[in-house]
């Protein structure tokens, strides 16, 4: 067996811990796929900008869970 911890490198470092994205209650989830299907109505070049501003939103709300990593 290793003197490591199983969460530990072997330069000391911690492993980042993961931390769960909020869960989007029902209304939300409703209001996302009732803009995703307005979304696939519209001409290629506006659908494009349009998931492109739903991925950056999607993004920032994912990235907002994030923790800074612990150090020693």
């Amino acid at each position: 067996m290793s003197d490591i911890d199983e969460n530990e490198f072997a330069d000391g470092e911690k492993e980042p811990v993961a931390v769960a994205a909020p869960v989007p209650n029902a209304d939300e989830t409703d209001a996302l796929l009732s803009r995703l299907r307005l979304i696939e109505d519209q001409p290629l070049e506006t659908r494009a900008e349009a998931f492109g501003q739903i991925n950056d939103e999607l993004q920032a709300r994912l990235e907002s869970g994030d923790i800074p990593r612990q150090h020693g």
